[in-house]
């Protein structure tokens, strides 16, 4: 990891806990804005605790990216857990072979940036 995208990452880090510190929940009511905050925090945490051995250059540009669009819809919707998604069921792909195999393929590659960690941590 290069010291410029050291510096990225931790400017994140510190970024997302400036934002959990003045987090309004959308209800207004204190024990929901506390949970959140809360959920914030913890999930920061749990990330880049999780991802601070990584030392692919792609894959850190990835994990920043994400952390960046996490922090746009958060703030745009006032929102801070992850938006679903909503991905047509399996179809009608056998459940073995080449036709499942491209079905995933594709289930995976759909799925939006900003959940790309998501279901690894939950």
């Amino acid at each position: 990891m290069t010291a410029a995208t050291r510096q990225e990452v931790l400017g994140l880090y510190r970024k997302i806990f400036r934002i959990a510190k003045k987090w309004q929940s959308a209800s207004g009511q204190m024990e929901e804005t506390i949970k959140e905050r809360e959920y914030i925090k913890n999930e920061a945490k749990t990330l880049f605790q999780k991802n601070k051995n990584v030392t692919d250059p792609k894959l850190i540009k990835q994990c920043i990216e994400e952390c960046e669009a996490r922090i746009e819809i958060g703030l745009h919707y006032n929102i801070p857990y992850p938006r679903p998604i909503h991905l047509p069921p399996m179809g009608l792909a056998h459940k073995q072979g080449r036709t499942l195999r491209h079905q995933e393929k594709l289930r995976k590659i759909s799925k939006p940036i900003y959940l790309k960690s998501h279901d690894e941590v939950s």
